[in-house]
């Protein structure tokens, strides 16, 4: 447990500025890394995956968050259990691969086995005394939000989950999850620390001169805007922009499919934030065309322009649903300088790769904006490491979400240090 009796961080914590980028030892210290390690991902529901990363029974995937590694699995009764990934006879690591299929989850080491409802089952050599029922696998809380999958690693995890599941539960369902497939799986460690990770994906200030890919499909006027610095013909535009929006959101809602914005961003353990927007071009999905990258429609959607539902969590997701494609991504801190960013393309899960879909048309937007935003965290993480660095204003036009992300963040170590 992090000593915070005289603490540096509790000094920072107490000196952030509202409205200005964060210190820069909240970038660069490995002091600071380690609570965040502890206090935000070692406490809060963290994002890892999807149920169809492990789509049968014995089915598993392994997570590591910092030092923590994490079994997750489907067991026979098609439940998604989650489990710590170490032998309770000798500690060793159990399983190594990020997916593989197991009858039962056995350690190598001395082949003790446990089922996959982690009781253990095979223990030979322990004498008459031993109790298998006291030496089962220890189990790591983990809940499914209409098939995308949490776990916290606390004893006892924020209780507010269930409200973001019942707020968002229909925003997520019609684009039933559950029954699709992983089309491609991408990871890219970005040079820079998980905050400047989420920090760059909370905003879209920095999109037109550096995302050439992913402007085609999205409109100018979705992401913020300076009123008092438009001329005539640019509020016009921006004023039919948000009655196109709100036109939208009265159509989409009349026809069962919850659009309109809900943001918790900062004033919940468990934030949250979505909202449903149009698409620019043929409005269906984020490709170069701007159509579907699959025939293959998602649920029971009929038509493929519905826009895209986008789904932000604390401290480490984001999310896009769209009518025939879903893509999903998770921040996974390594170290105080550098984060693995692990993106999920689904598609319906009868889709056939090569007639209802390509890989590259389905994910080249999305491949090239990561490799954009990696380079862009690499430059903040740079310039964090410099003497000339302070923090900097934060527009109230266009990263207002940057804001809520550090004040979500401060706010949650204040909590935690007593502050």
């Amino acid at each position: 447990m992090l000593d915070v009796v005289g603490h540096p961080l509790a000094a920072l914590v107490r000196g952030r500025r509202p409205g200005y980028s964060l210190d820069a030892p909240f970038y660069v210290s490995p002091e600071i890394f380690a609570a965040d390690m502890e206090i935000i991902f070692g406490h809060h529901w963290i994002y890892v995956g999807v149920e169809p990363d492990v789509p049968e029974p014995g089915d598993a995937m392994v997570v590591d968050i910092g030092k923590d590694s994490i079994i997750i699995v489907r067991d026979d009764e098609n439940r998604v259990v989650a489990f710590h990934n170490v032998c309770r006879h000798r500690g060793a690591r159990i399983l190594h691969n990020e997916k593989t299929t197991v009858g039962n989850i056995v350690c190598r080491y001395h082949s003790w086995t446990y089922d996959l409802s982690g009781a253990l089952i095979h223990a030979e050599h322990m004498g008459p005394g031993f109790d298998r029922s006291c030496h089962g696998l220890k189990p790591v809380h983990l809940r499914s939000l209409e098939g995308l999958l949490f776990i916290c690693l606390a004893d006892e995890p924020p209780a507010d989950f269930d409200d973001m599941a019942r707020v968002m539960g229909p925003y997520i369902a019609p684009h039933d999850l559950r029954n699709t497939k992983i089309a491609f799986q991408s990871e890219l460690i970005e040079k820079g620390n998980w905050k400047l990770v989420m920090e760059n994906n909370r905003e879209c200030y920095h999109c037109a001169g550096n995302h050439p890919e992913l402007t085609i499909p999205l409109f100018a006027y979705g992401f913020g805007f300076a009123p008092e610095d438009m001329d005539e013909h640019e509020r016009a535009n921006a004023h039919r922009y948000s009655c196109m929006v709100q036109e939208r959101h009265d159509g989409w809602e009349a026809a069962g499919l919850p659009s309109r914005e809900v943001e918790h961003l900062a004033d919940r353990v468990t934030g949250f934030r979505t909202e449903r927007l149009p698409l620019d071009g043929e409005g269906e999905a984020h490709t170069l065309d701007t159509r579907a990258a699959s025939k293959k429609l998602l649920g029971s959607f009929k038509t493929a322009k519905l826009g895209a539902l986008s789904f932000w969590t604390q401290p480490n997701s984001w999310h896009h649903f769209m009518s025939d494609h879903i893509v999903t991504f998770s921040a996974i801190p390594l170290d105080a300088d550098n984060t693995l960013v692990r993106t999920k393309w689904l598609v319906h899960k009868d889709a056939v790769e090569g007639v209802d879909y390509d890989i590259d048309r389905l994910t080249e937007v999305w491949q090239a904006t990561n490799v954009q935003d990696a380079e862009l965290v690499g430059f903040c993480q740079q310039g964090a490491r410099s003497p000339a660095y302070e923090p900097g204003p934060y527009s109230p036009n266009t990263e207002m979400l940057v804001e809520k992300f550090c004040s979500w963040y401060v706010g949650r170590l204040a909590d935690h240090l007593g502050l």
